[in-house]
């Protein structure tokens, strides 16, 4: 049995009449970076498809499933990777004292096969020297899969400053990779990362923006310390966020691929775009924890049918402190069920032909290209934060979603709506975040939470 299929003239006039008194309008909604999203898509509104996969597979996974451990006393770090790796992760990403030098990390992993388990680190502007100790406890081997992440720009975004200039730290990590890649000619080398914009309050081309111009900023560094164009672009790695917001962030991550064939384009070079998400912080909750579950597993699936090559979930307990073996457990779990159990990454890009979805990504790529081009225009990321550009355009968007929040406009389910007055505490480890030392020389990116102001009033 089919049925007769509306043209646009006729669904407006049903719309129309079902609105009664209002305005058809009414039903498009603006986003932060004023992109309209309409009631309705379809082939006849002029959507141009898009196909923009992974470009492979993990391992025979559809992504690499990536383990957060943090932590400062080796024994306990090595009991949690070695229970991650062992419970379904792919590879893990450290972060903490244990990168401080080589002896602390070797004791950290042990028993880690570097060759079949990538090691990811987040050392912040110590990115070098922790880079050093890891290729310290590679030993030479030139198939260990080690993943420098080496993102000074973000650091130095994040805290206003830095202990030098950033651009002798931009430096020092093109230095540094161009000084391991011989050895290791399977690792990557810098983390390209836009969620510092995210995390600040910033919007998706925000996002795009910063993590576009920061492979610029790095790619231009590695050419200055002796590296070739496709060695440094091959070295990246994309970062972004994905939030509970599925829709927006899986469109981001399909709008980054052609973003990065823009940039690959420019630099004529061929190489893909190797992305790795992360979930947001910004919306987790503090006071009530476990509706962070849903939310997680909202960004793991946005991560996963948006064709991100990595997926890295943080712990439902981590807005108010370091996850416990419970809350990775849980992290990893959800991963597993999206994987395995959902078969999400069974289909190439399961987003393409959506006419919807294809107008976001294709929204998104443009205005961030556009952000991109403004940054550019300023002589670059670094001159831009320092002239403090991207810092109010941040701000803004920020600002929108704060008083949507206000009026009531937009919610956060068991925080301004549906607030569970008894809720059931969940245990964390102490985390104690060491402040960027330095002289600030500009406005810092500082992450925030969208629950924190409604937490406080609830008490």
């Amino acid at each position: 049995m089919s049925f007769p299929i509306p043209t646009p003239l006729e669904w407006r006039e049903a719309a129309q009449k079902a609105l009664k008194d209002r305005p058809i309008e009414s039903l498009m909604h603006l986003d932060a970076d004023q992109l309209a999203t309409r009631p309705l898509y379809a082939g006849a509104t002029g959507v141009q498809p898009i196909f923009a996969p992974r470009p492979s597979d993990s391992e025979g996974r559809a992504w690499d499933l990536r383990t957060l451990v943090e932590g400062d006393d080796p024994e306990a770090v090595n009991e949690a990777v070695l229970t991650d790796l062992e419970n379904g992760a792919a590879s893990v990403v450290l972060k903490g004292r244990v990168l401080a030098d080589s002896a602390p990390l070797g004791r950290a992993l042990e028993g880690v096969a570097l060759e079949l388990a990538p090691v990811a680190l987040d050392a912040g502007i110590d990115g070098p020297d922790a880079a050093n100790a890891l290729a310290v406890v590679a030993k030479g081997s030139p198939r260990a899969k080690l993943r420098f992440h080496m993102d000074p720009v973000s650091a130095f975004a994040e805290a206003g400053g830095a202990p030098r200039s950033v651009e002798e730290h931009l430096s020092l990590a093109a230095n540094t990779a161009a000084r391991h890649a011989g050895a290791y000619p399977e690792a990557s080398f810098f983390m390209a990362g836009g969620r510092v914009a995210h995390e600040a309050g910033g919007s998706a081309a925000q996002e795009l923006a910063f993590a576009a111009s920061s492979v610029v900023a790095h790619a231009k560094a590695a050419v200055d310390a002796g590296m070739s164009v496709e060695a440094a672009l091959k070295g990246t790695v994309v970062g972004l966020s994905v939030d509970a917001e599925y829709f927006d962030s899986l469109a981001k991550v399909r709008a980054m691929r052609l973003i990065w064939a823009a940039l690959t384009r420019a630099f004529e070079v061929q190489a893909s775009a190797v992305i790795e998400v992360r979930s947001s912080r910004r919306m987790l909750s503090a006071r009530d924890p476990w509706p962070n579950l849903l939310r997680l597993t909202a960004a793991g699936f946005a991560g996963a049918v948006g064709g991100a090559d990595v997926v890295v979930l943080d712990g439902f307990t981590r807005a108010t402190g370091r996850s416990d073996a419970f809350a990775r457990r849980q992290a990893r779990n959800t991963q597993l069920v999206l994987m395995e159990e959902a078969h999400l990454g069974r289909v190439d890009d399961p987003a393409a032909g959506s006419w919807y979805l294809d107008a976001r990504t294709r929204d998104l790529a443009e205005a961030g290209w556009a952000e991109f081009q403004m940054i550019e225009a300023e002589g670059g990321l670094v001159e831009a934060l320092k002239g403090s550009v991207i810092q109010p355009r941040i701000a803004r968007a920020r600002a929108q979603r704060e008083a949507a929040l206000k009026n009531g406009a937009a919610q956060i389910i068991g925080v301004t709506k549906y607030v569970d007055p008894e809720v059931r505490p969940a245990p964390v480890e102490a985390v104690d975040e060491a402040a960027v030392a330095g002289v600030r020389v500009c406005e810092p990116l500082s992450p925030i939470r969208f629950a924190a102001a409604f937490e406080e009033v609830i008490g």
